[in-house]
């Protein structure tokens, strides 16, 4: 038995190229740039060194995923290799390239078509910071002086979760890349 599945994570080295096949088959190519980490046996420094991977993506996935990658995105992907040899002006070549099945977008979504971040990120400077709100454990001691005491019941409160708008943007299932 052999097993064929690799997971990467890093930035796209270029901006994906989407073509078609003549029979309509969506095709969508780009690298991403893995890091390895080295000691330089010189300086005993550890040193980044680049690895350069070319993904491709087949059928309906890749025509919405160019149009959320672009050169510099961090993405996760998860697929299988592929070995691929060819001849070009009587030279022998081959190359190794990951059939992407998955793909998880790491870098947050930049201001599309008028999508603004609902709290959290934002794209222009910062994190936006919530308000705070404590919960409040404090016994009530209301009981009249007269009757017989029980014992103190806490009571707390429990902050009240934002109702957020979802996006302006209408946003419909055959746009989400995955």
């Amino acid at each position: 038995m052999s097993i064929n599945r690799v997971n990467i994570s890093g930035n796209l080295t270029r901006d994906p190229e989407l073509r078609a096949t003549q029979a309509g088959t969506s095709i969508l190519t780009f690298g991403v740039a893995v890091n390895d980490r080295r000691r330089n046996p010189q300086t005993g420094e550890w040193e980044e060194y680049p690895n350069y991977i070319d993904c491709v993506v087949f059928g309906n996935r890749a025509e919405p995923l160019s149009r959320f990658l672009s050169k510099g995105s961090k993405v996760a992907l998860e697929g299988k290799l592929r070995w691929s040899q060819w001849e070009r002006d009587g030279q022998k070549r081959s190359k190794i390239e990951v059939i992407v099945d998955e793909v998880e977008f790491l870098s947050p979504r930049q201001n599309q078509g008028g999508y603004q971040p609902q709290g959290g990120y934002q794209p222009q400077g910062g994190y936006q910071q919530q308000p705070q709100v404590q919960q409040q454990t404090t016994p009530s001691y209301n009981a009249p002086q007269s009757a017989p005491q029980a014992a103190p019941q806490p009571t707390t409160y429990a902050p009240q979760s934002a109702v957020q708008a979802p996006p302006s943007v209408e946003v419909y299932d055959e746009d989400i890349p995955f």
